[in-house]
């Protein structure tokens, strides 16, 4: 397995449609635990730190505005 820099490094080699796609199978892939297994910390936490990324990103996007 990638260490975190390891993976934040090959986050930052990727284009920008593999990052949607990475993004996309990320969120399937807890969303799909989250059928089979139901609610976990894991999964909680997972939206959670997803939803709070989205909110973060724009508020910048509208303070740049």
């Amino acid at each position: 397995m990638r260490s975190p820099n390891e993976i934040w490094e090959a986050l930052g080699d990727i284009d920008e449609e593999e990052a949607t796609h990475v993004l996309t199978r990320l969120f399937s892939m807890y969303e799909e635990l989250l059928t089979l297994g139901g609610e976990t910390e894991e999964t909680n936490r997972f939206f959670q730190n997803l939803n709070n990324a989205i909110d973060l990103t724009q508020e910048c996007n509208l303070n740049r505005r």
